[in-house]
Formats: C-alpha cells, sequence, structure tokens
C-alpha cells in the first residue's frame, strides 16, 4: 500500500492500495494498521464505520463537526465520486486549504482527513457507496455544514448539483461559520 501526503492540507493522506485483479475480478487490502500507524496515526483510534449511496449527481456536504472535530478515513467502495476537503483548523499551516480527488471503486484508494477539515463529495455514477471510519460516535449537536456553492471557496463540482439534503441547502457560507467559531 503506498501512502501519499495531502501537500494542501497538513495531515491529510491517501491510502492507495494495489489491487490484484483476475478474470474473478479484484481482491485489495483497504486498511493496514501497520501502514496506518507508519504516518503516525492510531489504527484503533476509530470509534464507527458508516456507509452511504447517492445517484449521480448528489452532493453531500460541506460537513465537520464542531468540538473536538471528527477525523474520518473515506473510500469509494462502488462507482465514483469527486471528493473535497477544506482546512478549517487555524492553527493549521494549510488553513483554508483545499485538495480535491476522484475516489472510485475501481482504484479503492482511502483518504484520510483530519479532524477539523470540511468535508464533501459529488456522485459521478449512478451509484457511488462511500465507506466512513470515523474516530469518534456521531453527535448531531456537534454537525456543522457550509454552503457547497459558497463563492469565497469556489469549488468547482464537475456536476449541477441534482440532489442535496435540506441541511445542505440552508447550510451557511464558509465567513458565516468561521464567525461563529470565533464567539
Amino acid at each position: 500500500m503506498k501512502v501519499t501526503e495531502v501537500p494542501t492540507i497538513a495531515g491529510a493522506y491517501l491510502f492507495q492500495p494495489t489491487p490484484h485483479a483476475d478474470e474473478r475480478g479484484f481482491f485489495c487490502r483497504t486498511f493496514d494498521a501497520e501502514v496506518f500507524r507508519s504516518v503516525g496515526l492510531d489504527p484503533d483510534g476509530f470509534a464507527q464505520d458508516s456507509v452511504s449511496r447517492s445517484a449521480r449527481g448528489v452532493l453531500r456536504g460541506l460537513h465537520l463537526r464542531s468540538g473536538a472535530g471528527e477525523a474520518k478515513l473515506v473510500r469509494c467502495s462502488y462507482g465514483q465520486v469527486f471528493d473535497v476537503i477544506v482546512d478549517l483548523r487555524p492553527d493549521s499551516p494549510t488553513y483554508l486549504g483545499q485538495a480535491s480527488f476522484e475516489l472510485s471503486g475501481t482504484s479503492q484508494v482511502s483518504l484520510y482527513v483530519p479532524a477539523g477539515c470540511a468535508h464533501g463529495f459529488q456522485a459521478l455514477t449512478d451509484p457511488a457507496d462511500v465507506s466512513y471510519r470515523i474516530d469518534r460516535p456521531h453527535d448531531p449537536a456537534e454537525d456543522v455544514t457550509i454552503a457547497f456553492d459558497d463563492p469565497e471557496l469556489g469549488i468547482a463540482w464537475p456536476l449541477p448539483a441534482a440532489s442535496t439534503s435540506p441541511r445542505d441547502r440552508k447550510a451557511p457560507s464558509l465567513a458565516e461559520v468561521l464567525a461563529h467559531r470565533e464567539k
């Protein structure tokens, strides 16, 4: 498994497995505790696994959690997604940096999103399944959402947003979220 640091987001990593393919399909390791440890991450630090299924064009995000935040290991297990992270950690050397990736079920690449970073994705296929490993139990009271179409962020989503949740449609701008955090 190859590990690559994400240069625009301190502490974010891509974990690229080596699929073994033959006429039956493929097999690959999508998580390896030793590889995780090799970059200073605690493989035992996850508390919850989740999966979402989205139709083509569905946009989910940008989401993060208040308080201690939430670290995630994200992988598109089926289909393909356009995945985005934004660094919102004020003390980070990459504060307000962004990175985007195409994650797919073919490559099985996992993205480690550090706590304090906003995350979102758009499904490029119908369907697209995204698997998450999360470092602490979900508490809806800590949910924070930022407008996916905020011009300050200028994220170039590849498709028109076919569908979003009511929460995502009503999300405040980045400036509003940052102003609220400073109070």
